[in-house]
């Protein structure tokens, strides 16, 4: 019942506040594209690496376990179940795979019956490759669906935690100024910059409303003690659809006392009423942790990229 409670998704840490806190938003901004978009065309050596690295951070940044603990452990979980599922999945080939080496028998038919001499080629090195991994029936683990599992476990996990982790330490106004700075010159374009960042920040700022909205109805739905197996699927599902719509009007009547909220405080258009959401000013913990990115796309382009 407090499992949404207990995995703050999308929620703010407000104290105390961590080094990751003091960072300026846009740099935490460009960290956070580059989780997102340096595991494209990577080896599995460097998307692992990005999960220890996603780690590493969360326990260097002395986040109070009980926020992280929870979240990280069930991620985990998780992803090692689509590990295991998809190493034992077919690989999707469609083939029957042929070691390159001769059996045993082949090999002594092959010495009884004389050959001419063939030298080897230069360079070359005898080297046991197998193709299948592990093949025990009916588990069957081969390179490329071992491959194909690391590489969705761990996006998984980078996709899902760096953008927690980025919301976790950086508060809804700062993610909000940093946008709309780096937005700056799409203006040039007559693009609404300012309607699209208060939209952000509305969004970011309802999904706790969304999520306590969740929590309560299921609490209503357990103390009510309902027998779901007298109800039987049409009973299940008529009260299901019942929840569902009043999930829909308690959310519409959370936005309405919202937008009722900004116009008491004067609010008509974002042109008019201008807000200060936050003061951007780089530091040197921003110079040091611009310095790492560079060092960290530097270590990607050089031995992440996938031969």
């Amino acid at each position: 019942m407090d499992l949404l409670r207990s995995l703050p998704i999308g929620l703010y840490l407000e104290q105390p506040q961590t080094w990751l806190h003091k960072l300026d938003p846009r740099v935490k901004f460009f960290w956070l594209m580059s989780f997102l978009t340096t595991y494209l065309y990577a080896n599995w050596q460097w998307r692992v690496l990005l999960v220890v690295i996603l780690i590493l951070a969360t326990l260097i940044a002395r986040i109070p376990r009980r926020v992280w603990e929870q979240q990280m452990g069930w991620l985990l979980a998780l992803c090692f179940f689509v590990l295991v599922i998809l190493s034992v999945s077919p690989d999707g080939y469609g083939i029957n795979y042929h070691p390159r080496l001769p059996t045993k028998q082949q090999a002594v038919a092959k010495q009884a019956t004389p050959s001419p001499a063939i030298a080897p080629l230069p360079g070359s090195t005898p080297q046991d490759y197998n193709y299948v991994l592990f093949d025990k029936a009916p588990v069957r683990v081969t390179r490329h669906s071992l491959d194909l599992a690391i590489r969705v476990s761990t996006m998984v996990f980078t996709l899902i935690y760096s953008t927690n982790l980025y919301l976790l330490t950086t508060a809804p106004e700062e993610i909000t100024a940093a946008i709309e700075n780096l937005m700056q010159p799409l203006r040039r374009l007559k693009i609404p910059v300012t309607e699209l960042t208060l939209t952000l920040t509305l969004s970011l700022r309802f999904i706790p409303l969304v999520l306590e909205e969740i929590q309560n109805l299921i609490r209503s739905i357990m103390t009510r003690a309902i027998n779901w197996k007298k109800l039987g699927l049409k009973g299940a599902v008529k009260v299901w659809l019942l929840v569902a719509e009043r999930l829909l009007e308690n959310l519409l009547l959370r936005a309405e006392q919202m937008a009722n909220a900004m116009m008491v405080r004067g609010f008509t258009s974002p042109s008019e009423h201008r807000v200060q959401w936050h003061n951007l000013r780089l530091g040197r913990r921003d110079w040091l942790a611009i310095a790492f990115l560079i060092l960290f796309w530097g270590v990607r382009l050089a031995i992440g990229t996938e031969v």
